[in-house]
């Protein structure tokens, strides 16, 4: 029986590469010269880290990583900017996380939407994805396009398509 898993996946290098990317555009800009402002990637918590002096070089530096973020191929909504905190230094620092797997409350609404469909497949959560099953693979390929155009504040990625 064809089926395929939903997922929500991140690429861990690219994104290391997007935020190596914005530190040296950053360190290249003339309007971030001899500013405090550094950014860096923790790979084993998958955040972000960007430490700046006001919120006018956040916005620049948020609008720079989400265009390399996005240039890689990774969507902007794998990532989840916290709420600006002060430094000690008078500065803001704000800690961005990337979201990966698909928790229960968008699972619940990949089902609702792939049952409302009324098509004749069946979807089931396994811990953070969700496999879709079907007998036709034309049923599944409406799925795939309905998922994308649905509102789920996830990026969506379709794997382990078996007919």
């Amino acid at each position: 029986m064809p089926s395929f898993d939903v997922v929500n996946e991140i690429d861990i290098q690219e994104l290391d590469n997007a935020v190596n990317n914005t530190a040296k555009e950053i360190g290249n800009r003339y309007d971030f010269r001899d500013s405090k402002t550094e950014i860096e990637f923790n790979r084993k918590d998958k955040t972000i880290r960007i430490v700046t002096e006001n919120e006018m070089r956040f916005k620049a530096v948020r609008e720079s990583l989400t265009g390399h973020i996005i240039k890689r191929g990774i969507s902007s909504k794998a990532l989840e900017f916290g709420d600006p905190e002060g430094t000690s230094h008078g500065g803001i620092r704000v800690i961005v996380s990337a979201k990966e797997g698909i928790d229960r409350d968008n699972a619940k609404k990949i089902v609702k939407n792939v049952k409302d469909s009324r098509l004749k497949v069946q979807a089931a959560i396994m811990d953070d994805k969700v496999r879709i099953t079907g007998k036709k693979i034309d049923d599944l390929q409406e799925v795939m396009a309905m998922l994308k155009k649905s509102d789920i504040p996830l990026p969506l990625q379709f794997i382990n398509m078996k007919s």
